[in-house]
């Protein structure tokens, strides 16, 4: 199985608001940058996300965009539908019925490993992302060594 690049693109990008945005609005433009995303490409893929009600957007100055739900509520399966469709749909399911069957080929099996996709991504959140990447030394924006300003 291969994940398509706006797969890949979609999980980096809701990634980087769950782990660097927090509660406040984050530009595509700076999720962009932060991943090396395309920002035109990586507005459509928002726009999918938004329509599956995985994020929502604001505009105006301070706008951007947030996670609708919290971050363990959201699957890698979530965001992988949201731009791909179902998972079902991409995974094969065995020949074209154009093609010639043939009683001696496994066709139980794509079934079967459709099933087993579905469960692995379904058992993944950004929640756990987040966490895999803080153990990992996965640095937040706001950890580079930014200057702080005291009042």
């Amino acid at each position: 199985m291969r994940l398509s690049l706006q797969a890949q693109y979609a999980i980096c990008g809701m990634f980087d608001l769950a782990y660097a945005g927090g509660s406040a609005p984050v530009q595509v433009r700076v999720i962009g940058e932060r991943q090396r995303i395309p920002e035109r490409f990586l507005e459509q893929i928002f726009q999918r996300l938004r329509k599956a009600e995985l994020v929502r957007g604001k505009r105006g100055p301070g706008g951007g965009y947030v996670l609708a739900r919290p971050a363990a509520e959201i699957t890698l399966r979530d965001i992988l539908e949201a731009v791909e469709g179902p998972l079902a749909d991409g995974i094969a399911q065995g020949p074209p019925p154009h093609e010639r069957r043939s009683p001696h080929r496994p066709n139980f099996l794509w079934r079967e490993l459709c099933a087993r996709i579905e469960e692995v991504f379904e058992a993944r959140t950004l929640a756990d992302l987040c966490q895999r990447a803080a153990k990992s030394g996965v640095k937040r924006p706001d950890a580079d060594g930014a200057p702080e300003y005291h009042i």
